[in-house]
């Protein structure tokens, strides 16, 4: 009845009908309205929507028929949006309304109580998630962002956690979410059972872990904390444990964890099943190997009759993978199959090749230089566009860009060019870190108290490649004024230029007891040519004028230098010498990294000789620095270096080009420059021979993220310093053992290190305390 009665009503019934029968239609109800022609479409309700976006979404436009249908699929499709929370359609002299009422907007979305997480990183996680500034508010998006990071906090041991979220409606239809956060007490590991292990103790597979119970230094390794993410991880070292000791069906067949009442205490529970022992059966290969079986199997680490270890066949895989991408082989995939014998415990694998098609490179990508022009760093390439793909060019460009020193981490990937099936590109992806650095260095003694010296120098000039130098040193006992330049690719070949203009002026610190002055004034030119990628030759030439200045009380090496030079017996005055050095060097290069280096080597020969200037002598340093991990984690470094200086034709040996020993670079713990014969008055004076050994343990240091400078080491360090014509002696080696800390920090290169001198002489100038930093921009 009441149908019919509106059908005849005022207007204002009419647009009573239209919105009853829609709402009652999406309701399920039989109850309709009378199709109309829409003269004209109008929106009321927005406030910050455009009506444009309602437009888009109806099913009906003007001078089409309103319907039942339209009017259905019109609401369903507002409603979609999410950005309203009523709407609602009527009918007035053939005009369509829409009524709709926005939900508001968030604002701001903020947090209190927030330790375990940074506020910016939440803020950016939930925005994502669609609980943000200017995001549409919607009370079941921000149920949902509460439960997420009460799951966070659960899966970081904090189950005493507590959330509780405030929305406070302010101006303009707007809301602001506060997140009250209320963290509670870490819950700690009181215990963790292993069960099921025979084969091993629960000692051994606990080493493995990364949680652990309380111990000494939980306070600062919070290995005690409960984190999800840990114990997948300690999961799957049990896992690689055993698998790379041939426990082929080894598996952890469940984890419980349990929690106290109060919510402090956790106790851990690792179920194992070990499985049987296995040894290696036989080792076959098919699949398409061009004819390079042979090859292609010695690549293999397993061998027949050997104890079964994952490791070594996730290694082997990686071989014959990355050996087939040495041909173009870019997608060559390797799966080995085994064939179990449980009653013999014996396995045979089938290594199964399928090269793919042979691929080509499309581009050459590079990212993240922001300063570096991209010259600098496609120079370095080894694999160019437009060629086959060779997996060892592709590393050897990561690593030869990497050695250029001027970025933190390079990385590389090769993703198949998209839309293509035989190419790929190669994308190089760059951290800059600060090449200018002002170099602030420093000691602490008893004798000196405290020592300064500063310089400054900007390698990669503006983004050039080229590194300029002008150093300025304002120490106590020293002035330097000095200005270099080298250019790495002075020809297109890579030829290398370099030259030094510089003024020099010391005088012996404040723990000698004898006084002189020692001037230099002059240049060098030297040319580096490549003779392989890892290879490069040096030539260069100089000119020095060295003025040295003494009185009554300066050392008696000095003075004797003095004589023989200027004839007068007292050795007090001034003793002037022009030399003309000719250089000739080789240096080769394989690490991995100029900045962080895990493997590889350096090595480094030099001889300086002058047979044209007023002193006759020659110089020769070797250094060697060999890299090898010995796991994922730790790096053995170890360097060498010998260095040797004589006379000429009846001529001594400068005593200015002498080598001195001691302090960070040589043997820590020993005063920088102390080491080697001291004269009458004690005052060390370096020496025409010496040798240094470093042995180093480097590790990430804990906490330190992704950045790769942070590191902590152990070191062994041996050393001395010794007369022209005085033999090596070892038992006048001096050694030092300790720890250290070294870090390219946004500020420049910092390096600490505590000593403890193994050896020391009664007169030996120990400094346990040693630190060297500098200031990047």
């Amino acid at each position: 009845m009441k149908l019919q009665t509106e059908r005849h009503a005022a207007p204002f019934f009419r647009r009573s009908l239209v919105c009853a029968a829609v709402l009652a239609l999406c309701a399920g109800q039989a109850l309709a309205v009378n199709p109309f022609v829409v003269k004209d479409i109008r929106v009321e309700g927005i406030q910050r929507i455009e009506a444009g976006t309602v437009f888009s979404y109806l099913p009906v436009r003007v001078g089409e028929t309103f319907d039942d249908a339209k009017g259905i699929a019109a609401i369903k499709a507002l409603y979609a949006l999410g950005f309203f929370k009523d709407v609602r359609l009527e009918e007035e002299n053939g005009v369509l309304i829409v009524f709709v009422e926005e939900r508001p907007a968030i604002s701001t979305v903020d947090f209190t109580g927030t330790k375990e997480f940074e506020k910016d990183v939440l803020i950016k996680a939930l925005k994502e998630i669609g609980v943000g500034d200017t995001k549409t508010f919607d009370k079941s998006s921000v149920d949902r962002a509460e439960q997420e990071l009460k799951r966070q906090y659960l899966s970081h041991g904090l189950y005493g956690v507590k959330i509780t979220t405030t929305v406070t409606p302010i101006e303009r239809n707007r809301v602001t979410v506060m997140f009250n956060v209320d963290e509670g007490e870490m819950a700690r590991i009181r215990q963790i059972s292993i069960v099921g292990n025979k084969k091993f103790s629960d000692k051994e597979l606990r080493q493995l872990l990364q949680l652990n119970t309380k111990g000494w230094f939980s306070w600062y390794t919070k290995a005690d904390q409960y984190s999800k993410t840990k114990l997948t991880g300690d999961i799957e070292a049990i896992k690689s444990f055993y698998l790379n000791r041939g426990y082929l069906e080894a598996n952890v067949e469940s984890t419980q964890v349990a929690i106290t009442p109060d919510k402090k205490d956790i106790y851990l529970t690792i179920n194992i099943s070990e499985g049987e022992q296995y040894k290696v059966a036989g080792i076959k290969l098919e699949g398409e190997m061009f004819g390079r079986e042979d090859e292609l199997k010695s690549l293999i680490l397993l061998r027949k009759g050997s104890i079964y270890s994952g490791e070594l066949l996730t290694e082997s895989n990686k071989r014959i993978s990355d050996r087939m991408g040495t041909f173009g082989y870019a997608f060559a995939n390797v799966n080995a199959n085994p064939e179990i014998d449980r009653d013999k415990r014996e396995v045979t694998f089938t290594f199964m090749i399928d090269p793919g098609k042979r691929a080509y490179v499309r581009h050459m990508n590079i990212a993240g230089n922001n300063v570096t022009r991209d010259e600098v760093i496609r120079r370095e390439f080894r694999q160019f566009e437009g060629s086959w793909y060779d997996g060892n060019k592709i590393k050897l460009s990561r690593d030869r860009v990497d050695r250029l020193g001027y970025f933190k981490d390079v990385t590389i990937d090769t993703p198949e060019a998209a839309g293509t099936s035989d190419q790929v590109d190669v994308n190089l992806t760059v951290v800059e870190k600060p090449t200018g650095n002002v170099t602030l260095g420093g000691t602490f003694s008893q004798a000196e108290k405290f020592a300064f010296n500063a310089g400054i120098q900007q390698a990669n000039f503006a983004g050039s490649g080229n590194t300029v130098g002008f150093e300025i040193n304002t120490s106590k006992y020293s002035r330097t004024i000095a200005l270099s330049q080298t250019n790495p690719y002075f020809t297109d070949d890579g030829i290398q230029q370099s030259f030094e203009l510089f003024s020099r002026s010391s005088k012996p610190p404040a723990l000698n007891i004898g006084s002189y002055r020692v001037k230099q004034n002059g240049g060098r030119l030297n040319y580096g040519v490549p003779f392989s990628e890892n290879d490069i030759v040096f030539f260069g030439a100089g000119l020095e004028r060295t003025t040295i200045i003494t009185d009554s009380d300066s050392p008696v090496r000095f003075l004797q230098y003095v004589t023989q030079v200027t004839g007068d017996p007292s050795g007090v005055g001034r003793a002037n010498t022009n030399a003309i050095p000719l250089t000739a060097a080789w240096s080769r290069d394989s690490r991995d990294s100029a900045v962080t280096p895990s493997f590889g080597r350096y090595q480094r020969a030099n001889l300086e000789v002058d047979i044209l200037g007023d002193i006759k002598y020659y110089r020769a340093v070797y250094e060697q620095q060999w890299y090898r991990p010995l796991s994922r984690l730790v790096t053995l470094a170890l360097k060498g270096e010998i260095d040797y200086g004589h006379g000429l034709r009846g001529n001594p040996y400068p005593i200015f080009k002498n080598f001195y020993g001691g302090g960070i670079g040589s043997v820590r713990g020993y005063l920088s420059s102390s080491l080697g014969v001291v004269d009458a008055r004690n005052d060390a004076l370096g020496g025409a021979t010496r040798v240094i050994g470093n042995a180093e343990l480097q590790l990430p240091f804990p906490g330190g993220g992704p950045d790769k400078s942070l590191r902590w080491f152990g070191f062994l360090d041996g050393g001395q310093v010794y007369q022209e014509g005085q033999r090596i002696r070892a038992n006048e080696l001096r050694f030092s053992t300790g720890l250290g800390v070294s870090w390219i920090s946004p500020v420049g290169p910092l390096k600490l290190s505590y000593a403890k001198p193994l050896n020391a002489k009664p007169g030996d100038r120990v400094e346990r305390f040693q630190f060297q930093m500098g200031t990047g921009f």
